[in-house]
């Protein structure tokens, strides 16, 4: 009898495997690494031609004078800060909410029309948010809500890919699970928080990456076309204004750069490491 699986790959094999791997791994680090480094970079380095990768006389000039910059704006940078931060926290929290309670009733209840709901929603992920920016526009100015946080907050409730993401994970919690705690007298908002969610944790996990660091993550939106007034602005927005100064802020440019993905690489990381380990111990599946 057999008690363990057979070997398919011999060492060369996983040699073969593991250059690949670092090759891969190298390729998709050296941006990431080319970013850092030209933050620390003097002027001189960062026109150097070929370009280097690594800093060779380290400098926090740039960051200094992109704090001289920002402090010399009619709007200080803590309030810049706030708005980004505000919108982020809020949306994403409220994009998981609506996103769970949404999938939640499509996978564990029937009703007419939920098939054809779900296929719209799957149908709305083809859509760029560039496409979807004039209809925004157009329902949140005969909302009332163009240059308030609203404009920003409330469309990213109903983002899709968060929607599909948790429609998916939901439907490998077993619906015995379910009714056995009915029949034990939980109600159904205690089932979904104390039973549901924690079940798809990995997926909500996911949804925050996505929500913070996606293509239109709500870190790194400008959100110009609904917010026009300059105390309600978002940090990358006023971060890119200085970048448009010329050459001359090619290293605050660089410091920007540095600043704006710090957040969202932070937050990839951090959640990537619970998704790895949450997948492993709570697939439950009928």
């Amino acid at each position: 009898m057999r008690t363990g699986l057979k070997q398919t790959r011999s060492i060369g094999g996983n040699i073969f495997v593991y250059i690949v791997l670092i090759l891969f791994g190298a390729f998709f680090a050296y941006p990431l690494l080319f970013a850092i480094n030209n933050a620390f970079k003097p002027l001189n380095e960062i026109f150097l031609f070929p370009p280097r990768l690594w800093v060779q006389q380290p400098t926090l000039t740039n960051f200094q004078d992109l704090f001289i910059i920002m402090s010399r704006s009619r709007i200080t940078f803590s309030r810049y800060i706030f708005n980004t931060v505000f919108i982020t926290a809020v949306g994403t929290f409220g994009h998981i909410i609506f996103a769970s309670m949404g999938a939640y009733v499509i996978s564990k209840y029937r009703f007419p029309g939920s098939q054809i709901f779900f296929k719209t929603v799957i149908i709305t992920l083809m859509f760029s948010g560039y496409v979807t920016q004039i209809p925004n526009f157009l329902i949140m100015n005969a909302l009332g809500w163009v240059d308030t946080y609203l404009a920003v907050i409330v469309p990213a409730f109903a983002l899709p890919i968060g929607f599909f993401l948790m429609k998916q994970f939901m439907d490998t919690v077993p619906m015995t699970l379910i009714e056995a705690a009915k029949i034990d007298g939980a109600k159904e908002l205690s089932i979904f928080w104390r039973i549901v969610m924690p079940t798809v944790k990995p997926a909500w996990l996911t949804v925050i990456v996505f929500s913070v660091t996606g293509i239109n993550g709500l870190w790194n939106a400008r959100a110009a076309n609904v917010i026009f007034s300059e105390e309600l602005k978002t940090l990358p927005y006023a971060l890119q204004q200085i970048i448009l100064g010329g050459v001359q802020r090619a290293g605050v440019g660089a410091a920007v750069t540095l600043f704006i993905m710090i957040v969202p690489l932070v937050v990839f990381i951090s959640a990537q490491s619970n998704i790895i380990e949450t997948m492993a111990t709570s697939g439950i599946k009928e």
